[in-house]
């Protein structure tokens, strides 16, 4: 081993604290980058294989009654490869162990074959015996939910009617990955089943013998999907055909594609934060080393060692640091990979769900890292190469402290000797303070963004739950129906209030941007359920136009005042030119609001509803669930508690739960840069501090011209940290919102006084560690001259 290797080992030794911080920054890049590309990897390729081994249709075209024989004429159409028709039918479940009757979705399977189309996985059990019309199989997780097995019964309410089944089989199917009640957006086990059972059956429950109200194709390679869907919509018009879409727009994997999407921008922008401060942190201690070392490197190359082998040595340093933390990275991937998978395998519902490692993420950390270290490290060596022998072993000229004019002189008489020598370090090196309060306000706008994302988590539930949402009980209707039924409701012991409501499936354009969505029509002066605008006030329904969320607005390109095309799914299916009236803001989907007998006279369809919202008295609860249940018209009942309590869980265990991750990820960073900055004081000061040491500073003294410095920039840092924190806030908010729910960014004081106290308890821990450390020098060591 050469002697510079031997002095570089001893060099990474005695800054093995700051090694292993900036280790454990590149670390932490490297790591977000394995395990978000692992999830991409493991999420995209897990569900194109289930997808394909289950013959996940391409195209739904849902009918209100259309006779078998269409089938034939709609495998005809050009780019069909193969095509299945079904049934399918709203129903509640009766459960002993809930007074609430679960929704749930009834499917229909073929006696005689397995589905061509959205064929189901069979956990357990069997399938439905030829003839046995009282057979069904369960969803999976809604069966594990309950504790229902095979073997088992229940009763559930169909079209009106009570029957008990045999439950024998339980499944899990590529087309409920996403679980979620319909006219709901958060999944929930509990909530929300699925039954399949044999078409006769399920033909008989809802008189569609001899025909079907759901069609499913598969597209042929090479297909073009638009004019297939224009053609099946053209063929099911004269049946009551609601409007084919693609599997794009399908619920489950509109939710599942938007997590991938999102963890692919998520690996692509957050890896590079972290790489870039280790860059910056690299770059400052090289750079102190080189200025501290430059008597070593003027008698290195007296001694006869050119540019290239003194540069390289400073090199290796910055390529042992960034190599060791890629690797550490690599191996914190892999580990937190394996434990978000197994958070996603229960939050999606996959038969199966295996981490799979990217080996491109690995060569691309690896890289990145190392050329992100050696960008920092390049600039210092530059410096190496300048400095001649005899420059380089000539020790600077010291800073003149003797000149203290105005001010000066005047804090001179206030001060003590420790506290004008921390007066002086700030004031006569600007540049260095600078960096170092630049390093700890990036922190301290680390802490405050992820802190008020977790504020902004608790705002949107709050908001959506108390706010919008003011009901206790919403109920939905199998169709669109008279609103005298609503007398009906009001008439029922124990309800308060009952408010209308309308949703009418629809397709919103406005130029080349579309969305498939819902128009909810609402009273002009809401009280239960509330469009509200940008300050949290209710909006009144205007009696023309209509009234986007901002999410939605923001989708369509589309403001106020302007028009907006709306092709309606339901019913005479017109299309309408509607004026937006108002911009609302919804935190939860993206909803788009009319008042409803506006809604109802422009569908030419006057005083219909498809639901209604309660307020009840819950001391009569399961007295009223029981009468809504017998009402032949009653679809679902949603009880808000029960929304909250599954958002909640979204939020902590779901994909919201990620932003922990990224909260932990932030204080590893900020105490990272802290615990440089003191480090990097001390390593420079090492021998003024123990001559202050000989010429009879006590040892708290020293310590106070030390800490009183970083004290000083990191107080100076918190109000720029605080600013830097909250425009970033703004972007990781946006980065964490999605179609199902928007993150608004909170300003609340106690977000910024936790990351205060994070920033602050990082200072403390980082003082402690160095102070310790000065308290255990040796003085005759320390005022050696190293060579």
């Amino acid at each position: 081993m050469s002697p510079l290797d031997h002095k570089l080992l001893r060099d990474l030794w005695r800054m093995k604290g700051q090694a292993l911080a900036i280790a454990v920054v590149i670390a932490v890049g490297v790591m977000m980058l394995v395990m978000m590309t692992g999830l991409v990897s493991s999420l995209g390729e897990t569900r194109a294989a289930y997808y394909e081994r289950y013959r996940l249709a391409d195209v739904f075209a849902p009918v209100k009654r259309a006779p078998e024989r269409l089938a034939t004429r709609l495998a005809q159409i050009s780019g069909v490869a193969s095509v299945e028709t079904r049934i399918t039918g709203r129903a509640l479940i009766d459960l002993p162990d809930r007074s609430l009757p679960v929704q749930a979705q009834a499917l229909s399977l073929p006696e005689h074959r397995r589905p061509a189309l959205n064929d189901i996985y069979l956990t357990h059990g069997r399938f439905p015996a030829l003839g046995h019309t009282d057979e069904i199989v369960l969803l999976q997780s809604f069966a594990e939910a309950h504790g229902l097995q095979p073997g088992g019964s229940l009763a559930a309410t169909m079209n009106g009617s009570r029957r008990e089944f045999h439950i024998v089989g339980l499944a899990q199917s590529p087309e409920f990955l996403y679980v979620t009640a319909p006219g709901e957006l958060v999944p929930d086990d509990a909530r929300f089943g699925v039954i399949w059972m044999s078409r006769p059956g399920l033909a008989a429950a809802y008189d569609m013998d001899g025909a079907f109200n759901e069609a499913l194709l598969g597209l042929a390679r090479g297909a073009t999907a638009d004019a297939v869907l224009d053609q099946v919509d053209r063929l099911l018009a004269s049946y009551g055909g609601t409007g084919g879409y693609l599997l794009e727009d399908q619920i489950s994997d509109r939710f599942i594609t938007e997590e991938i999407s999102g963890l692919q921008a998520a690996s692509k922008g957050v890896p590079p934060i972290f790489l870039a401060v280790a860059a910056f942190l690299l770059y400052i201690v090289i750079t102190r080393i080189v200025q501290s070392e430059r008597e070593e490197i003027g008698l290195m190359k007296a001694f006869g060692y050119s540019n290239i082998e003194v540069g390289s040595h400073y090199f290796k340093m910055v390529l042992i640091i960034a190599l060791g933390g890629a690797v550490l990275g690599c191996l914190a991937g892999i580990a937190s990979g394996r434990a978000m998978i197994s958070l996603y395998g229960a939050y999606y519902k996959f038969p199966f769900l295996v981490f799979r490692l990217d080996p491109a993420s690995f060569v691309t950390g690896v890289t990145v890292s190392v050329l992100s270290a050696s960008a920092g490290g390049l600039v210092v060596l530059r410096q190496v190469f300048a400095l001649t022998p005899a420059t380089a072993m000539r020790p600077p000229a010291p800073p003149d402290y003797s000149r203290t004019k105005g001010a000066g002189k005047y804090l001179t008489q206030l001060l003590d000797q420790p506290s004008r020598m921390v007066l002086r370090r700030l004031t006569r090196q600007p540049v260095r303070m600078v960096g170092a309060m630049t390093g700890i306000a990036c922190g301290m706008a680390l802490s405050v963004a992820m802190i008020t994302i977790y504020a902004g988590f608790d705002r949107t539930i709050d908001l959506t739950f108390s706010v919008v949402d003011r009901s206790d009980l919403t109920v939905t209707f199998t169709q669109p129906a008279s609103n005298k039924t609503l007398f009906e409701m009001r008439r029922i012991p124990g309800v308060h209030r009952v408010e209308a409501v309308r949703h009418v499936p629809v397709i919103l354009r406005h130029g080349l941007y579309s969305h498939r969505g819902a128009i909810t029509g609402l009273p002009p002066t809401p009280v239960l359920n509330r469009a509200l605008d940008a300050e949290t006030s209710a909006i009144a329904m205007p009696q023309t136009g209509i009234v986007l969320s901002s999410v939605l607005a923001k989708i369509l390109q589309i403001e106020a005042g302007e028009t907006l095309t709306v092709e309606v799914r339901e019913g005479r299916q017109p299309v309408l030119q509607i004026p937006v009236a108002g911009i609302a803001q919804a935190l939860l989907g993206s909803p788009a609001y009319m008042d409803l007998e506006a809604l109802n006279r422009v569908l030419r369809e006057p005083g219909q509803v498809s639901g209604a919202y309660l307020s009840i008295d819950t001391a009569r609860a399961d007295k009223i669930y029981e009468t809504l249940e017998d009402m032949p018209l009653v679809a679902g009942l949603s009880l808000k508690e029960e929304a909250r309590e599954a958002f909640e869980v979204l939020m902590n265990t779901g994909a919201g739960a990620i932003r922990y991750v990224m909260g932990a990820i932030a204080f590893v960073i900020t105490f990272g840069i802290v615990y440089n900055a003191a480090r990097i004081a001390y390593a420079e000061r090492t021998r003024d501090l123990a001559s202050l040491r000989v010429i009879g500073f006590s040892k708290s003294e020293t310590a106070f011209v030390l800490l009183g410095e970083l004290a000083v920039v990191t107080l100076i840092s918190l109000p720029v940290g605080a600013l830097m924190g909250y425009y970033l806030s703004f972007g990781i908010a946006a980065g964490f919102s999605t179609d199902l729910y928007q993150i608004p960014v909170v300003l609340d004081p106690v977000s910024y006084g936790q990351a205060i106290l994070v920033v602050l308890t990082a200072a403390v821990v980082s003082g402690w560690l160095v102070k310790r450390d000065l308290d255990r020098s040796d003085l005759i060591i320390a005022l050696k001259t190293r060579e």
